[in-house]
């Protein structure tokens, strides 16, 4: 209340003011609650719930599960990314942040979305958006899964069993080892569907012996990773004398001593140089479980898959951690849709950091996609929470943006909602 006037009692005549000020002022007020009854009136919001005798419908406001302020604080994956190289020791942050050679695939992966635009549709209905699918015989509730990596414990301790707890919470499918850990965790009921991921086999073996080790811990399928023969030139690697060791035991404080796997420029570190499609009957000839191909970037691949019989093939470049100078995953995800044409589930991963970027990814023809990197940060910033936190957000933006898109559900996107930027085009047969 301003000093000098009291508007507890409109018959009071306020002191300081002429009675003609005072009548103006009065009709002046009652002109305009006037007019903002006839407004009011007029509102067919109003009108409708006078007409059923109900409030105004509208949806609910959902808000995401809460944690301490700190993790609720990064609004994005982008500030959750600062946050984690705030906690983390510098080396470990550009082991994980850092791409092969000169980094020249990895930066296009995330330059692909920006020059992937969507055409959004209005005038349908979107007040229920449905992220559900059907994987591999499973029933998902979203399409993001947590990817293979490895060297967690880098950015936090015990981080593959972390990552799975918030996995498990999540209800989102991870991918990694089939370690005695997530055995025990199975038998326990508190693992997350997850699938067994390798880097490739020499040996029908070495196959055989794998697929066994994951029906047993109990996996729901077998992911390979088929691109990785040789592990690339890192040179932020090179620059900060990494020894590949402390990918196992975490970075001293200090270290001391003869490094165990100093990286090199100019060394040749072979991984699985003698792979072949051959792997794959390898396993199928051991294993009923589902065979996912990751790394699957061209047509003339993704038709071998097919051929060999893999039930789904991942479009990857691994990040941009293995052959620098690569096409983009986004640019090449049309080109393996085209040559399996619906036979089998494509995914893609690489530079997925919102949920506006999934979007894309689902027009182009993904029927899910992988994040790597973003789920690191969630852990190395805070742990278990972390990684929730960044499935929680990322979930919440693909909502967000397939309603904003005119999109109700996972079967509504095709290819008439993105357009490529003047410049680009996607690969096609």
């Amino acid at each position: 209340m301003r000093a000098g006037l009291n508007y507890s009692n409109s018959n009071r005549v306020a002191e300081g003011f002429p009675a003609q000020a005072r009548s103006g002022r009065a009709a002046t007020r009652r002109e305009a609650l006037r007019r903002l009854m006839l407004l009011a009136a007029s509102s067919p919001a109003l009108a409708q719930s006078q007409g059923t005798g109900l409030r105004r419908e509208r949806p609910n406001t959902i808000y995401p599960p809460t944690y301490s302020a700190e993790v609720m604080g990064p609004v994005n994956v982008h500030e959750i990314e600062e946050a984690a190289k705030k906690r983390i020791h510098p080396l470990a942050y550009d082991y994980i942040a850092g791409g092969s050679a000169g980094e020249l695939t990895m930066r296009s992966n995330r330059e692909a979305f920006l020059h992937v635009q969507v055409r959004r549709r209005v005038g349908r209905d979107v007040s229920k958006i449905d992220t559900t699918l059907d994987l591999l015989g499973r029933r998902l509730d979203f399409p993001i899964l947590l990817g293979p990596g490895g060297a967690k414990n880098l950015v936090f301790p015990e981080g593959d069993q972390v990552t799975a707890r918030a996995a498990a919470h999540t209800k989102a499918v991870y991918l990694t080892g089939p370690a005695d850990w997530m055995a025990k965790l199975q038998r326990s009921g508190q693992a997350p569907v997850w699938w067994a991921a390798s880097l490739g086999f020499a040996t029908r073996a070495s196959a055989e012996t794998f697929a066994k080790r994951a029906e047993e811990a109990g996996a729901s399928a077998i992911c390979v990773s088929v691109d990785y023969p040789y592990t690339a030139p890192r040179d932020r690697n090179v620059r900060n004398k990494f020894d590949y060791a402390w990918t196992q035991a975490g970075i001293p404080a200090h270290p001391t001593g003869k490094p165990q796997i100093p990286a090199v420029a100019g060394m040749i570190q072979a991984y699985v140089p003698s792979m072949t499609w051959n792997c794959v009957d390898w396993l199928h000839g051991a294993t009923r479980l589902p065979i996912v191909l990751k790394g699957i970037c061209t047509a003339e691949d993704a038709l071998l898959a097919v051929e060999r019989g893999a039930q789904a093939v991942i479009v990857s470049n691994h990040g941009g951690r293995t052959l620098d100078g690569m096409i983009p995953t986004l640019y090449a995800l049309p080109e393996v849709i085209d040559a399996v044409h619906g036979r089998i589930p494509v995914l893609m991963d690489g530079g997925i950091r919102r949920g506006g970027d999934i979007i894309k990814a689902m027009a182009l023809g993904a029927k899910a996609v992988l994040i790597g990197r973003p789920y690191y940060w969630g852990l190395a910033a805070f742990g278990q929470d972390g990684v929730q936190r960044v499935v929680e957000l990322l979930r919440a933006e693909l909502t967000v943006a397939m309603g904003m898109s005119g999109v109700p559900n996972l079967n509504s996107f095709d290819r008439s909602m993105v357009e490529f930027g003047p410049g680009t085009s996607p690969v096609t047969e």
